[in-house]
């Protein structure tokens, strides 16, 4: 027993006691077994999360509960909720990144995310980008304004003022 429990406090979730017979040796077991697995299981969705979300852009993928309560489902929510809260500001760039792409200058990254401000580099992230649209809004008015004077006003001199 006393070797499974190093194992475990070390890191190794595949180790499990034998459970034989049914005195108080064998509820240890079983109990200890379920908590290993489900050490495992939280090992193992925190991966796949990683993997699908980090790696792969599946950004709306999440951590599956299973079996797990208490604590263990509250490390699970905690875990869903870092996810989350990366992820929303990350796809509030990408939806002003693309209405900019197709040539909406209107659209701005909201700088408060579930009535929250953004902080940190998020906030910075929000503020560049928002910059951004506004210098390109800038420079489209006055080449816009600059074509029609030199087009349809005939004044071969004007200039942006960007």
């Amino acid at each position: 027993m006393l070797a499974a429990l190093e194992a475990v406090r070390d890191g190794n979730f595949r180790k499990r006691l034998a459970v034989t017979g049914d005195g108080l040796y064998a509820e240890i077991a079983m109990v200890f077994n379920e908590m290993v697995e489900r050490n495992q299981h939280l090992a193992n969705e925190l991966a796949r999360v990683r993997r699908l979300v980090g790696r792969d852009g599946r950004l709306t993928e999440r951590l599956n509960p299973g079996p797990c309560e208490g604590a263990w489902g509250a490390m699970i929510e905690n875990a869903n909720a870092l996810v989350d809260d990366l992820v929303r500001p990350t796809a509030e760039v990408g939806r002003v990144l693309g209405a900019v792409a197709q040539g909406d200058l209107s659209q701005k990254m909201d700088l408060r995310i579930d009535d929250r401000p953004l902080r940190g580099e998020f906030l910075r992230m929000g503020r560049t980008v928002n910059g951004m649209v506004d210098q390109l809004s800038l420079f489209t008015s006055e080449v816009t304004r600059v074509a029609r004077e030199v087009g349809t006003e005939g004044r071969l001199g004007g200039q942006a003022r960007v």
